[in-house]
This record gives structure tokens, C-alpha cells and sequence, in this order.
């Protein structure tokens, strides 16, 4: 079975709102085992509305339309659909007494224009489960069915889990399911990593038991997503669980720093716990960025200590100990990370320091960061020279900062792995 997702609304072309509505729904189809093969945004418009239901609707079995259900003049998803379907709209008096009964529970007069969420078209399905003013519907044409639920996404949510996806199993009920992992990484160029995967490609194209791709994401670096099509949530593991396996052992278990949603400071913390360490930071060019990250993270506070954001060379020569002398140097960053375990009584550290730019200081070139991690009282210093500007300058360092940290901490007891 195949569904597809239309988008109503031109403030989602317009980049006014972005649109997590579409995600969630392929995300949800996805765990249906239901093939979802496009996703389609459309303008407040009645003809480009029914042009992209009709083209989803010679696609696929399924379509769930998301938006344009509201009470003005340019919510007409209803009258698109009434006009894909053929058929005229009625006025629901059922919803008419419901959607008044909303507005006299607050005290508050109904507006008139409400009254056009109570249009239904002749032989819709109104979704019984109603938690707005807007209701859902399910309307069948020929053997197909488009769903029509809120552009709310808490409304379209709890609409979907609580009746499409129970039809949509029922219509859909010999489909596979469909299960995905996703493996981050950090270091490498897509292209590297295509190169270091070029066995698995080959065979998964040869046998395709499960399919891979490469996604870009930015400053947290590339991941790899695993998606297998099975017949069953078990089978479909055994898998995931067999070409994650492959993965790592062409790329390397210190490129892949997490799974799924799992982040890099969540692994940093999670290796500190595993070896009884407590973990301490000193900032200075990205001023707190790292120790927030960290923070974030829940279950933060066994491990981490701390963090001081030591901007001026004073600050780093009083309260870290750094010696007279460039405080963007290797000297500096490792006197940091070391004055960082004493002052916080942690066993690993990291420390930065650098110029985020735009202009040179000291004479030392904009990008250039100088990062060091102390692990058992020793300390390792690198220097990168990063071509961003200021605030990826910032970025990058605090995610490598912790990477590099947590390539120390894989290296206990393991032979040593290259910083990235």
C-alpha cells in the first residue's frame, strides 16, 4: 500500500512556517509499513489544491491532506475535496451544535465564520475524534480514501494515532513494516565515507535486504541511515542489527559517535560514567557553548562538574593557570584543561581557545582554535584552523572539542585513534 502527504498552505512556501507536520506523518506511515514515496506542499489555492490530490490520488491508495480546515475565507481544503470527490458540501449540524458548545464553554461568542468548519462533503466520514474546532475526514473516492486532518499539529496527532492509523492498518493489512537507524557521525566527507562503504553499497545493491543513504546535518555532523522492509518488527531488526554491524566494521567505531537520536555530548557523558569519571570544561572563544551542550543532556550532573568560561587572558592566567605568553597556543589550551580538573576536582577536561574572527588577534589568523583534553593528568593539545565564520567557528569547536574528548576516552585500554 502507498500514502502520500499533501501540505495546505502558502506560508509554507513562503518559509512563514516550516512544515514538521509532513515529517511526523512520514515518520508514522513508515512504523504502518505503509510506502510513502512522495510528500507534496500546495498554496491556499482551490485548482492547485485539487491538481496536487488528484496527481497524489493516481500515485497511491492513500492520501493524507494536512492543513486549510480553519474558518477563513482561504482555508478550502473541504471544497477541494468536495470537488475531487464530485460531490457537493453539506453543512453538518452535529458539528454546528459541537463547535458552538466549544465557544459557549469559554464564555465567548461564535463567529460566524466557524460555521464553514461544519461543511462536509457528501459521503465523508467525520473523524470521530474532534479535539479542535476543525474536524477530520476521511473521504473515499472510487477505492481510495483521502484523510483531511488540522494544520495544529497537536489536533492532526492526535487525530491520526487515534483513527487514520487504525484504518490505514485495515486497509493495509498485509503490508510490511518498515524500520530505520540511523548511525552519526563525525570526521569524515560524505565522500570518504561513501569510499569506506563501498563493499556494503555494492552487496545491499546486489541483495537488498535494506537500503543505505548518506545525510548531511550540518554541524552535528553526517549520518548514515539503515532501512530495512521486513515482515515483521522482529525480522526487520535482525536486519538493522546485521548491517549496522557491517557498517561499523568498514568505517570504524570511532567515526560513528551515536545512534538514532542519541547526541555527542550524550556519548561523551555516557563514556565518562562508564569509566567513573567526573568531567570539567574551560571555554574561551565559544563562551559557554560546551558546558550547555552538556547540560542539556539528562543525567548530566554525575558526571559533569562544571564549566568556566574564561574569556580574557587575565581570567585564564588567575583562575586556570596559564602561563604569560599567547593565550591562543598549545601551552595556554593545555594549561586550561588542566587548570579546569584542579579547580573543579574532575578526572578529564576539556579546554579551548581561539579566534572565532571576524578580524585577526595577536596576530593568530581568524579560525584558528586551539583545543585540549586532559584524561587521567594527560593532556593532549591540536590545533585546528577552521574556514567559517564567526559563529561556525564557535559551532564547530564545541562539537569537536567533545569529539575529541571522546576519542580519548575510547583509546583507554584500546589502540590509539587519530583525532578528527
Amino acid at each position: 500500500m502507498k500514502c502520500e502527504v499533501v501540505a495546505v498552505g502558502t506560508e509554507l512556501l513562503l518559509g512563514q512556517v516550516i512544515d514538521t507536520n509532513s515529517a511526523w506523518i512520514g515518520e508514522q506511515l513508515a512504523l504502518l509499513g505503509i510506502d510513502s514515496h512522495f510528500q507534496t506542499k500546495v498554496g491556499d489555492n482551490l485548482d492547485r489544491i485539487r491538481s496536487a490530490l488528484t496527481d497524489a490520488l493516481g500515485r497511491s491508495d492513500a492520501v493524507v491532506v494536512c492543513g486549510g480546515l480553519g474558518p477563513t475565507q482561504d482555508d478550502i481544503t473541504r471544497d477541494a475535496l468536495a470537488a475531487v470527490m464530485g460531490v457537493e458540501l453539506r453543512r453538518s449540524e452535529e458539528i454546528v451544535e459541537r463547535i458552538q458548545g466549544i465557544f459557549t464553554s469559554r464564555n465567548r461568542a461564535m463567529p460566524l465564520s466557524n460555521l464553514r468548519q461544519a461543511d462536509v462533503p457528501e459521503g465523508a466520514v467525520v473523524c470521530p475524534l474532534i479535539p479542535g474546532t476543525a474536524p477530520g475526514l476521511a473521504c473515499p473516492v472510487g477505492e481510495k480514501v483521502i484523510y483531511a486532518v488540522p494544520g495544529v499539529p497537536w489536533e492532526m496527532k492526535e487525530m491520526f494515532t487515534g483513527w487514520i492509523a487504525d484504518d490505514l492498518r485495515r486497509r493495509a493489512a498485509n503490508s510490511a513494516v518498515i524500520l530505520s537507524r540511523t548511525l552519526r557521525t563525525w570526521g569524515e566527507s560524505e565522500s570518504a565515507l561513501a569510499e569506506m562503504l563501498d563493499g556494503v553499497i555494492a552487496r545491499l545493491d546486489r541483495n537488498p535486504t535494506a537500503t543505505l543513504a548518506f545525510l548531511a546535518s550540518g554541524m552535528e555532523g553526517l549520518k548514515v541511515r539503515l532501512t530495512a522492509k521486513a515482515g515483521s518488527e522482529t525480522e526487520a531488526l535482525t536486519v538493522l542489527d546485521a548491517e549496522e554491524a557491517a557498517v561499523r566494521e568498514a568505517i570504524g567505531d570511532h567515526l560513528i559517535f551515536a545512534t538514532d537520536s542519541e547526541t555527542m555530548e550524550s556519548a561523551v557523558l555516557e563514556l565518562c560514567r562508564g569509566r567513573g569519571f567526573s568531567l570539567a570544561v574551560a571555554e574561551s572563544l565559544t563562551g559557554g557553548m560546551i558546558g550547555s551542550r552538556l547540560v542539556a543532556a539528562p543525567g548530566a550532573s554525575d558526571v559533569f562538574r562544571g564549566s568556566l568560561v574564561a574569556y580574557s587572558g587575565e581570567v585564564k592566567r588567575n583562575l586556570l593557570g596559564v602561563p604569560d605568553g599567547p593565550v591562543v597556543s598549545a601551552a595556554a589550551v593545555s594549561a586550561m584543561a588542566e587548570g579546569a580538573c584542579d579547580l573543579f576536582g574532575a578526572d578529564c577536561s576539556i579546554a579551548v581557545s581561539g579566534v572565532a574572527g571576524p578580524s585577526e588577534s595577536e596576530g593568530v589568523k581568524p579560525g584558528t582554535v586551539w583545543m585540549a583534553t586532559t584524561v587521567d593528568a594527560q593532556t593532549q593539545a591540536r590545533r585546528f584552523l577552521f574556514p567559517f565564520d564567526r559563529e561556525r567557528t564557535r559551532q564547530f569547536t564545541t562539537i569537536s572539542a567533545l569529539n575529541a574528548l571522546r576519542l580519548r576516552l575510547l583509546q583507554i585500554d584500546k589502540d590509539p585513534v587519530p583525532w578528527h
